[in-house]
């Protein structure tokens, strides 16, 4: 299943709603500390996101065309459109992040273990 229908399948808003910062905080104890996963996740979400909208863009490239050549080819204008419509990797991550879908781990506790 690709990434696109996983992240639409999943039911996450395309829209921002507000969240409430003590269940956020709740997580770590730290409001910090639950942003800063919340960032990362978001930008592993991203790459990931990019990777492959850019790998099913590149079935279309044709790097022989002339600009005479280049036509507009709907399959990929839908594509496009599909991953535009995508909520946004911030949205997605902080979802993951509440619904404890997201494994993390502080440093310091492997330091002293």
């Amino acid at each position: 299943m690709s990434k696109l229908r996983r992240h639409l399948s999943v039911g996450t808003p395309s829209s921002v709603e507000t969240k409430s910062l003590q269940e956020i905080k709740n997580k770590t104890g730290n409001i910090y500390e639950s942003i800063s996963i919340v960032a990362k996740r978001a930008n592993q979400i991203n790459i990931s996101i990019k990777e492959e909208l850019h790998n099913k863009l590149d079935e279309f490239a044709s790097h022989t065309d002339t600009l005479e050549e280049i036509h507009e080819n709907k399959e990929q204008i839908e594509i496009s459109r599909a991953y535009e419509r995508m909520p946004n990797p911030a949205l997605l991550a902080t979802q993951e992040f509440l619904d404890d879908k997201i494994y993390y781990r502080k440093a310091e506790d492997e330091l002293f273990s």
